[in-house]
């Protein structure tokens, strides 16, 4: 029976790219067939590392009911399909908090405090003695260049960086800062998205102890492009926080050049949101400096609020 591999909702690089890369291991250890999926469209980005190492893009997978399953990047339900519940969960490789997924058989676990799924994944080649093929290492080392915003990220630990470099030297890539900068530029575009597209580019829904809590992520080398529509961005997650029942709605307007976000806010009750951060919000915005990661510097000081 074959295992399909896939990552959260709204992908991003990480959960793409550690679909093929986790896929390709686990056929060169296990009889049975490991198929990359994938729960919606890529982006940009995604696509630009697909192109330059020659990737195929994983199989749409919207449903799981039934399915034999291997995930990626996240152990929150509400990141992945409705039926989740209903699918055998044999496996997880992940960097972040753990969720509220629940197996009814034991399963397969690599859960590291570290910058990006595809380091743990880089580790369990490592620890197998599996040969990493020349375009997945090359993918794989842009999935973490993201994950860690070029290292700048507060969560990108020296295991990142070392992975990156050995990975660069197997993808025969000689300056991978240059091409991460080029990854960026294509991740920065901004000019043909809707407010949705932007709004839900990077976004993930949280259970607070029983309040739905979006928070979604720009990552960019200048976000003074985007002010002219920054009334259009609130419009929209005013909208997305109806349409979903959220109390609150957060985007991150991250500048990887100036290292910090700018933080909007649609909330029913933002002193949540300014007691999280030890902030006062001027129209449901602030400036959080040093601020780069939403799974170490945003969620584990919002979750307690609730």
């Amino acid at each position: 029976m074959s295992v399909y591999v896939f990552g959260h909702k709204n992908p991003d690089s990480d959960s793409i790219v550690g679909a093929i890369s986790l896929s390709y291991l686990k056929n060169q250890l296990e009889n049975e067939e490991y198929i990359p999926a994938r729960q919606g469209e890529i982006s940009a980005e995604t696509r630009f590392i697909l192109d330059k190492f020659g990737g195929i893009l994983p199989q749409l997978k919207t449903s799981v009911a039934n399915e034999r399953v291997f995930i990626v990047d996240s152990t929150d339900r509400p990141h992945f399909q409705d039926d989740i519940d209903e699918a055998t969960i044999i496996g997880i490789a992940d960097h972040h908090k753990l969720g509220d997924l629940t197996t009814n058989t034991p399963l397969e676990a690599w859960i590291r405090p570290i910058g990006c799924s595809n380091t743990v994944i880089y580790e369990m080649y490592r620890c197998y003695g599996i040969d990493i093929p020349k375009n997945i290492a090359g993918m794989m080392m842009m999935a973490i260049l993201s994950d860690t915003v070029i290292f700048k990220s507060p969560t990108c630990t020296k295991v990142d960086t070392k992975a990156v470099k050995e990975l660069a030297k197997i993808a025969q890539i000689d300056d991978f800062k240059k091409l991460g900068m080029e990854m960026f530029v294509v991740k920065s575009a901004v000019n043909d998205s809707s407010a949705r597209e932007l709004n839900t580019r990077d976004y993930k829904e949280f259970n607070m102890n029983g309040h739905k809590v979006g928070i979604g992520q720009l990552e960019m080398i200048d976000i003074s492009v985007l002010a002219p529509r920054e009334e259009e961005l609130f419009e929209d997650m005013k909208k997305m926080k109806q349409e979903n029942g959220l109390h609150t709605v957060l985007i991150l307007l991250t500048d990887i050049m100036k290292e910090g976000s700018k933080l909007l806010v649609v909330s029913d009750d933002e002193s949540k949101i300014e007691s999280a951060f030890n902030i006062k919000l001027n129209n449901h915005t602030v400036w959080l400096d040093k601020v780069l990661s939403r799974k170490k510097q945003v969620v584990p000081f919002v979750q307690p609020q609730f």
